[in-house]
């Protein structure tokens, strides 16, 4: 018989997985792996002004993160510099700027690994409703927005001339990756919440061949790296995190030896 906490962390992790495949896959397909890096690095500045002004963690997150996506929408239109190079200097000024003001925070005790890795077996019946809440929305904003997500990912000149307003489209899109990062903070950690949307991704789309059924498969993909980390980590006694990622990437190992 499971145990309550392993049960909540094993619905947490299915339902972070399934709402990261479809997002993951729009990651690939734009190439924004760099942008998601930023926005993961953009948490934990999220978590320390959180843990400053005393706010819930993960509304933190998403403000800090929603901002970091609208400054570099806001950037890309009025600077000079290359996207790259814009995404840099969000990336490490948010993540420096988050270490430092954790470090100033003399008087609270803060579980640093945690915050970079995760702690996926501390998901509480609260996480649960929020990622069961969030994910509803996520998917159904998908779902009602997929021909314009894809239109504007495959071609933003062909969307504009379909009156489908590709410049909102990006913005809703950048918003819902804000509010992923926020969500599979507590399951992956900073460090690899980009891992979780990438992976499986890159795997699907070795193994399908249409968008929608890469969308599905890297669901699926996600949802077994999940069942076999956890699973693993309690036989093993391994950090549950990284173990899902180790596990989402042996797939990619195994799908590049079967597509050759």
């Amino acid at each position: 018989m499971l145990e309550d906490f392993f049960v909540r962390a094993l619905l947490a992790g299915l339902g972070v997985a399934v709402i990261a495949g479809p997002l993951g896959c729009f990651v690939v397909w734009r190439r924004l792996a760099y942008f998601g890096d930023t926005l993961a690095h953009a948490a934990l500045l999220g978590i320390a002004l959180g843990l400053l002004l005393e706010l819930n963690l993960f509304f933190a997150v998403f403000f800090v993160a929603a901002v970091i996506a609208l400054s570099l929408l806001a950037l890309q239109r009025h600077s000079a510099l290359p996207s790259d190079a814009l995404l840099g200097l969000l990336s490490h000024g948010a993540l420096a700027l988050g270490l430092t003001v954790l470090a100033l925070m003399t008087w609270v005790r803060v579980d640093l690994p945690a915050l970079l890795f995760g702690d996926i077996l501390a998901i509480s019946v609260s996480d649960l409703a929020v990622i069961g809440g969030v994910g509803v929305f996520v998917l159904a904003t998908l779902l009602v927005m997929w021909r314009q997500f894809l239109t504007e990912t495959l071609d933003p000149d062909l969307a504009e001339a379909e009156g489908l307003h590709p410049r909102w489209a990006r913005l809703v899109f950048l918003l819902l990756l804000a509010l992923m990062v926020a969500l599979t903070m507590r399951i992956v950690g900073v460090l690899l919440t980009t891992a979780l949307l990438i992976i499986p991704a890159a795997t699907a789309r070795r193994l399908t061949g249409s968008p929608e059924a890469m969308a599905v498969a890297a669901s699926a993909v996600g949802c077994f790296s999940v069942i076999v980390g956890l699973f693993a980590s309690l036989h093993w006694d391994l950090p549950s995190g990284p173990l899902i990622v180790v596990v989402a990437f042996g797939l990619f190992l195994v799908s590049l030896v079967r597509r050759g």
